[in-house]
Order: structure tokens, then C-alpha cells, then sequence
């Protein structure tokens, strides 16, 4: 029988100490355990744990004599486990503690069982101190690293502390009505006579939203394509695509293939799916066929269109550009352990790469949609403000959203925004201002 807390230790480590994907470790774990229970309670700790390992950790600075990051990662991991057991998950502080015990022993570290006894146990006597220390700063208050804490608050001034709070709350699980095999109304029958609480997005067209995730592959229907899993905020590059019967379209950046998927939702287009990982573009393969929908799918790097580009043009691109993935913190919260400050120059520069490469394959009079799931203004309103004063073809589309925040140019979804992920876009035509 394999301990559920040790295992999860193990894996944490993994996420926080060695850079390893949360999803993945997720994925590689979730299997060893028979129990769709201890599962449920693997998925809750690592994906908590990811959250607020930089608030824990932090507090495990003074509550441990000597680190154990270095020579017992799984046991360090398993501390900032126990104290998110506590203080997020709210489990009864006995069971808390002695399973978090029990666990060091599980992990064949009985010698540090005493130690991670002494440890919580010294955490709920002192709590209220050690709490006020952590609200002090904002990067332990809510759990971010430093720079990105300083970056938000520069780029979003009113709005820093809604965000950081946002990125700390459970999303709701959203899925998208494919409208190839039925209709929202018809799912949202179908889920709630199966006992699920679901309800209607307000402004979006084929969003549902559940108010906490579950095993979407028992869900009903989902083995017929009748819905795919996306957040609404991806749900908007559909909507500001505007695709009709007909034209050809690119999805550039694709993968797993949910903007493609519902690209051919909305319309009869002939579109190409490219993607320069074949790993990951197997996942759009996947959507596809589940979904009942057919597209091209190219292996090349978006930059490079002379590798894949077959020379007629395309009447819509979607770039769904490379970027930080500040705005999806709270559905991938091990993004705020692995991205760094330095990161962003270069994800700047691969996004104007891209958008200089794509943009002459694009029909005059046709239509790109720029997406990024970033909130920094360097990857989003900088690219593009800088694109359109170079280029005399390019015009801004202006529009708005029922939500978010105005762009200049485009639009800027936060996080929470409409219960939503955090997501910019910005729509771009290719003409003169007389021509369009």
C-alpha cells in the first residue's frame, strides 16, 4: 500500500527543487494509487502545495535549526505539505500531523518522524506570529516570487492585490459545448440530470462552468466529443477570430489544440494546426478525433514559416504566442516556481519574431489575433504597439469584453476577471485604413 502524503512529498520535490512539471508529476503519481480518494487527496496537496510552497517554505526557515532542502528534499517537501494541510486544506490538525508523520516514515525516514512532529506541533503554538511574518511581505503573503509580485504591481497598480488573490483561489472547472454534436442547453441538461451542479458562462457563448474540477473522462459525454475541457478565457480567441465557412486559417503555437477545436466548431474552415514539438502535437491529434473534427496538422517552428508554409495565404491567424503564463497562475500554479525575471526578454523576443514571420502570410483584408495567457505588458501591449508603429498594413481592431481591463492596443483580461483565467488579445487586419 503506497502512502498518499509520501508520495506526494516525493513528488512536490520534484516540482519545487528540480523544476519538474506539475501536471507531469501529477500524471506519473496519481496511477500508483488505487483509491479514487487518496488520488483526489494527491491532486489537492500537490496542486496546493505548488501554490503556497513559497509562503510555507518560507516559514519553514524559522521553524527549522538546520535546512533540509539539500539533504532531504522529501522530507522538506513533506513539512510545507503538512503545514498546507493545516492552514489551506483545513484538515483536522491530529490527523494533519500524525499522517504527516506517519508519512517521514513511509518515505524510510523514521529518525526525522520526531522532527516532523516537533515541527508542526511548534507551528500550531506559535501560528498567529509566524502568520503575521508571512502576511508582512507580499511574495509570502501571497505566495509569489518577489519579481513577479513587483512586475503586477507595476503593470496593474489598482488591481495587484485582486490578482494576486485570484491566482490563489480553486477555478472553476470550464468546458466548451461542441456545437458539432450538440448544444449548450442540451449539455447542461444532460450534466445536471447526472447529479452535477453546472451552469451557463454569462458572456460566453459555449462556456459551461462546474464550481470544482473532477474526473472530466466520467463526465457524460465526454467519450462522444461533446465537450472539450478549456478555460473561457481561451474561449474568447474564437469569438475575436470571427471565422466563416470557407477561409483558411492557421493556428500557429497549437497545442493540445482547444483554439483549433473550436475554430472548426464555429465554422467550415480549412485550417492548419502547426506546432514545433511532435510530442505535443500528438495532443491535438487526440482533441480532434474525440471531438469528430478534421484539420491539417504541421510539425515546424512558427518563426519559420519557408519550412512548412505552402505559399497561399490565410484569411485568419491565431498566435497564441509563447509567453511567461503570469495569467494562469491559479490553474498552473508550479508557473509561479519555474519562471524567472530573466525569462521575459527572451520570450519578448521570440514573440516578435513570430508575429514579423506570420504576419505575410496573411490575406490583405484578413485577420490575426494575437493571444498571450501573460499579464506583463512587455510580452503583450509592447509587442504589439511596437508591430503596428512598424508596419503601415497593419490596423488595431478595436473591440471590447463584458469584463477585464482596456489594452492599448487591445484587451486584457486578469485573473478572475468573469471567474476566468488571465489572458490578453489583440486583433490586427492587414490592410490601409482606406482599405479596410
Amino acid at each position: 500500500m503506497t502512502d498518499t502524503r509520501a508520495l506526494a512529498a516525493q513528488a512536490l520535490a520534484d516540482v519545487a527543487l528540480r523544476g519538474a512539471s506539475l501536471r507531469e508529476a501529477i500524471e506519473r503519481s496519481a496511477p500508483r494509487l488505487a483509491d479514487p480518494r487518496d488520488r483526489a487527496l494527491l491532486t489537492a496537496l500537490l496542486n496546493e502545495g505548488a501554490r503556497w510552497w513559497l509562503r510555507f517554505d518560507a516559514a519553514l526557515d524559522g521553524l527549522l535549526a538546520q535546512p533540509l532542502k539539500r539533504k532531504e528534499p522529501a522530507v522538506h517537501a513533506l513539512l510545507v505539505l503538512g503545514l498546507v494541510q493545516l492552514e489551506i486544506l483545513e484538515l483536522a490538525d491530529y490527523a494533519a500531523v500524525a499522517a504527516t508523520v506517519e508519512a517521514a516514515r513511509a518515505l524510510k525516514r523514521p529518525r526525522l518522524a520526531g522532527l516532523v512532529n516537533a515541527v508542526l506541533r511548534r507551528w500550531q503554538r506559535e501560528r498567529e506570529a509566524r502568520l503575521a511574518e508571512l502576511d508582512a511581505r507580499p511574495e509570502t503573503r501571497h505566495a509569489h516570487p518577489a519579481w513577479l509580485a513587483e512586475a503586477i504591481a507595476r503593470d496593474w497598480p489598482a488591481q495587484a492585490e485582486a490578482v494576486l488573490a485570484a491566482d490563489n483561489r480553486e477555478p472553476p472547472l470550464m468546458l466548451r459545448a461542441n456545437h458539432r454534436r450538440t448544444t449548450r442547453e442540451a449539455l447542461l441538461e444532460r450534466l445536471r440530470s447526472d447529479g452535477h451542479t453546472a451552469e451557463p458562462h454569462a458572456w460566453l457563448a459555449d462556456g459551461i462552468m462546474l464550481p470544482h474540477s473532477v474526473d472530466v473522462t466520467r463526465l457524460p459525454g465526454f467519450a462522444a466529443g461533446l465537450f472539450a475541457v478549456q478555460d473561457g478565457a481561451a474561449q474568447v480567441a474564437a469569438d475575436l477570430a470571427g471565422v466563416r465557412d470557407g477561409q483558411r486559417v492557421l493556428d500557429a503555437c497549437a497545442a493540445p489544440g482547444g483554439k483549433a477545436c473550436h475554430l472548426l466548431e464555429r465554422a467550415d474552415v480549412a485550417l492548419t494546426a502547426l506546432e514545433s514539438d511532435a510530442k505535443r502535437a500528438g495532443r491535438i491529434r487526440q482533441n480532434l478525433d474525440r471531438l469528430g473534427l478534421a484539420a491539417e496538422l504541421a510539425i515546424g517552428d512558427a518563426g519559420d514559416p519557408a519550412a512548412w508554409w505552402d505559399g497561399r495565404p490565410f484569411d485568419r491567424i491565431l498566435i497564441d504566442a509563447p509567453c511567461s503564463a503570469t495569467g494562469v497562475l491559479r490553474r498552473r500554479p508550479d508557473v509561479r516556481l519555474h519562471r524567472r525575471a530573466a525569462d521575459i526578454p527572451a520570450l519578448a523576443a521570440q514573440q516578435r519574431r513570430i508575429l514579423a514571420a506570420l504576419w505575410p502570410l496573411l490575406a490583405p483584408g484578413g485577420r490575426l489575433v494575437y493571444v498571450t495567457c501573460s499579464l506583463l505588458r512587455a510580452e503583450n501591449e509592447a509587442i504589439v504597439g511596437e508591430w503596428l508603429a512598424a508596419q503601415p498594413d497593419a490596423q488595431a481592431v478595436a473591440f471590447t469584453l463584458p469584463e477585464g481591463q482596456a489594452a492599448s492596443p487591445g484587451w486584457q483580461l486578469l485573473p478572475g476577471d468573469g471567474d476566468l483565467d488571465g489572458m490578453y488579445y489583440a486583433v490586427l487586419a492587414k490592410g490601409t485604413a482606406g482599405q479596410l
